[in-house]
């Protein structure tokens, strides 16, 4: 067998398991398929940090800033926080603030890639530790606001958060509903499971073609030497701001997605921890190397979940003395560490990134 059709079958396999996933999880409760979500959930979001820290060489830890942005997005145009707030906005629509999900989403993508622009904009002459203290004061300015934006005028409704957000409704089917299909019944989880499923696979697509291509490449060339991007011609300015925007969108996509799935969002679920984990994800899986960005991801994601389970007995077994979310952490921590020891350009590295550097010192 060829290798194009060992690929072709791999794929086909992967696919059909993935489809099958949610059905086997709900069998045994719909906290399992919820997991899937979530790790779902987190490979989108780390595959547009991927494009700014793998592709580009742009360290940036105030990535939840734009998930943040577009949970807000869909949070303030689907839900009736607005609605009984102004009531110009009651004059407006009379019937309530019901976005669809054709309007929530390019308007969530649009308004992140705006703020990764605005992020990017002032960073462009900064490298290194000094970009990483830039975007992670961005990261936390954007999560004090939200948190405080209650007054004068309540927009975000501050730390209290928003609720009673939409979920999705696409082409009638209401994803917040169980769906009937006669032969098997698909909860909530399950729905928003295929959603989740159809986005990753289009990011995976759109991130595939772009690293391949004009674009891709000169991101590669600016991170391994920007200095010599720019002697060869590259517009450094224009492609780390496209780098920002591009990744920034698909982190408003995500904040959509984690809002109406949750049906509430506040500010505590943007803070800086979640950032940390977003690049550990990148860099534990194999920075800019897509497949090694997704097991990053689902091993990040899903770990902590899984660790519920073990962390319990261990806990009764030092008789209650050590808190179960601290050896939880404290697990997951060990399990990083003992990684990335091993493997220190993480699980699955990109084949062809650093061979060039490989060549001369095998001569």
């Amino acid at each position: 067998m060829s290798t194009n059709h060992r690929r072709v079958v791999t794929i086909v396999l992967a696919a059909a398991a993935l489809l099958i996933l949610p059905l086997i999880g709900q069998q045994f409760g719909n906290a399992w398929v919820r997991i899937a979500d979530v790790a779902l959930l987190y490979v989108l979001l780390a595959l547009g940090l991927n494009i700014v820290v793998g592709y580009a060489g742009l360290l940036d830890l105030g990535y939840v800033a734009f998930y943040a942005v577009g949970a807000y997005a869909c949070g303030l145009l689907a839900s009736p926080h607005l609605w009984e707030t102004f009531p110009a906005v009651q004059t407006l629509f009379a019937a309530g603030m019901h976005a669809p999900v054709w309007v929530v989403i390019p308007l969530g993508a649009a308004v992140a890639a705006t703020f990764g622009v605005l992020l990017g904009a002032p960073t462009l002459k900064l490298r290194g530790d000094y970009l990483a203290i830039v975007t992670l004061g961005f990261g936390e300015i954007v999560r004090v606001f939200l948190n405080n934006l209650d007054a004068p005028v309540n927009v975000t409704n501050g730390p209290k958060g928003i609720s009673q957000i939409d979920s999705i409704k696409i082409f009638g089917l209401d994803l917040g509903q169980t769906l009937n299909l006669g032969f098997v019944s698909l909860p909530s989880v399950s729905l928003y499971y295929y959603l989740l499923l159809v986005l990753v696979a289009g990011s995976v697509l759109i991130s595939h073609r772009l690293e391949h291509s004009r674009t891709g490449r000169a991101w590669m060339a600016i991170r391994e030497d920007e200095v010599a991007a720019k002697a060869m011609g590259i517009n450094t300015r224009n492609l780390k701001l496209l780098a920002f925007a591009m990744g920034a969108t698909f982190g408003g996509v995500s904040g959509v997605m984690f809002a109406s799935f949750q049906g509430f969002i506040s500010p505590e679920s943007f803070n800086l921890h979640e950032s940390i984990m977003l690049v550990a994800m990148v860099v534990l899986g194999g920075s800019g190397h897509i497949p090694g960005v997704i097991l990053g991801a689902v091993l990040l994601a899903a770990l902590p979940e899984v660790l519920r389970y073990v962390a319990g007995p261990l806990q009764a077994l030092t008789g209650g003395r050590l808190d179960a979310a601290i050896l939880r952490q404290l697990l997951i921590a060990s399990a990083m560490i003992g990684i990335m020891l091993l493997r220190p350009r993480g699980l699955w590295p990109s084949p062809e990134h650093g061979r060039a550097n490989a060549a001369p010192a095998g001569r």
